[in-house]
């Protein structure tokens, strides 16, 4: 909060999805933030799960259709939860994508999302590197968000560190997901501002760069 971060974004995973387990709705309860609750779920068949992390208080669910039976029926369920923290604003949909899943996967789910995010590595544990191939990616589904028409957010997450946060806020990801490179065990605001500084930075020259 006081680096100036707008959101904080919790990984939830259930050792089926992802090797792991991690937290669940209590724990998304108890933050007591101002911050936007941005929540990713990795877990198997989240249809009846979804509700649970709305009312804990998600301004953003994002969901595996990968993971999914029928991905569509867990969108049009979130759509019907109002947001707890904001009524008018409502709950915003995302759809997540491992770096192995084809992007038109993404093709018949745009009418029904307001967030698309890129993982840049598999789900899993935090520090893993960067996979250079989600570069290609971004641009790809930046493309398909402007044909679509649609207002939608891209976000990236996964690998992002010091070295690489300008180079991926260049692409034109509108949100990137840090966390091992923040929460470090030293200086975690000193790293959070300097990754808001980079991106700043690095979308002013893009910015430069698109002028005439």
């Amino acid at each position: 909060e006081r680096a100036g971060i707008k959101g904080v974004h919790v990984d939830v995973m259930d050792g089926c999805f992802c090797p792991m387990m991690t937290v669940g709705p209590p724990f998304l309860k108890a933050i007591k933030t101002p911050l936007l609750k941005d929540v990713h779920l990795m877990i198997e068949e989240p249809l009846e799960k979804v509700a649970e992390y709305v009312t804990a208080g998600a301004d953003i669910v994002t969901i595996h259709p990968e993971a999914c039976s029928h991905v569509h029926r867990v969108l049009q369920k979130l759509r019907t939860l109002p947001n707890l923290n904001d009524a008018e604003r409502g709950t915003v949909r995302g759809i997540a994508l491992n770096p192995g899943t084809p992007l038109e996967v993404l093709e018949p789910l745009l009418d029904e999302v307001e967030l698309i995010l890129l993982l840049a590595v598999n789900p899993g544990w935090g520090g893993q590197k960067y996979i250079p191939a989600t570069m290609g990616r971004i641009a790809r589904t930046q493309r398909m968000i402007a044909d679509s028409g649609k207002e939608i957010i891209l976000s990236v997450d996964g690998g992002i560190t010091k070295e690489n946060i300008a180079e991926v806020s260049r692409t034109g990801a509108d949100l990137i997901v840090t966390g091992s490179a923040v929460f470090d065990g030293k200086a975690p605001e000193a790293n959070a501002r300097f990754m808001l500084e980079a991106v700043a930075a690095a979308r002013d020259s893009r910015r430069s760069v698109a002028s005439p």
